[in-house]
């Protein structure tokens, strides 16, 4: 009998460190679970998660934002407890909030091609601050739209109760998030990497 012995390619360094990255923000995505505010007049609470989207969007790119962001999902469908308020499992993707978590991985996607202009990452603390800003504002629209839409569709609620609860009261730390965001990439200690 004789064996087959094949070699084998070995994975390019850069799509290593990438998806190196994108394990990380999902973990720190994650690790932010315990920071979660409720707000009496809304049934999703304030978080720190939408930061981290920004910053897939921002750094990883129009590629690896969107997985790092559906490693996030994966994480916490499983049961890991990484979603608002330490919750996990499958359900969570379907209640009243998951329509915020679907979001996430569109919007980084979206940041990340706008910021990028293609799937060649750039240094983001190199891009014209109107168009990051631009970006960010947008990713926030794709989230708070999906998320309040789907609010609305499965609790009953008329469009401006959904916008009232679901995207009003967040616009403050939004605007704080974008502004860390915008922040970390000018710092230069955020850079991509480059293939």
């Amino acid at each position: 009998m004789a064996t087959e012995q094949n070699s084998v390619d070995l994975v390019d360094d850069a799509v290593v460190r990438q998806f190196a990255r994108a394990a990380l923000l999902a973990t720190l995505i994650g690790a932010s679970a315990p920071v979660s505010i409720p707000l009496p007049l809304s049934p999703a609470p304030i978080t720190l998660q939408v930061l981290f989207v920004f910053l897939a969007g921002l750094v990883l790119g129009p590629v690896w934002g969107p997985v790092s962001m559906l490693i996030y999902l994966a994480a916490g469908a499983v049961g890991l407890p990484v979603f608002a308020g330490m919750e996990g499992g499958l359900g969570q993707l379907f209640s009243y909030t998951g329509g915020y978590l679907w979001s996430y991985p569109i919007a980084a996607g979206l940041i990340g091609l706008v910021v990028h202009r293609g799937t060649t990452l750039r240094d983001p603390g190199d891009t014209a601050l109107p168009v990051v800003a631009g970006a960010l504002v947008a990713g926030t629209i794709v989230t708070y739209g999906l998320g309040t839409g789907y609010m609305a569709w499965l609790l009953e609620l008329a469009a401006w109760e959904a916008v009232t609860a679901g995207a009003l009261p967040f616009i403050p730390g939004e605007l704080l998030k974008m502004a860390a965001a915008i922040a970390l990439v000018r710092s230069g200690r955020l850079e991509p990497v480059r293939s």
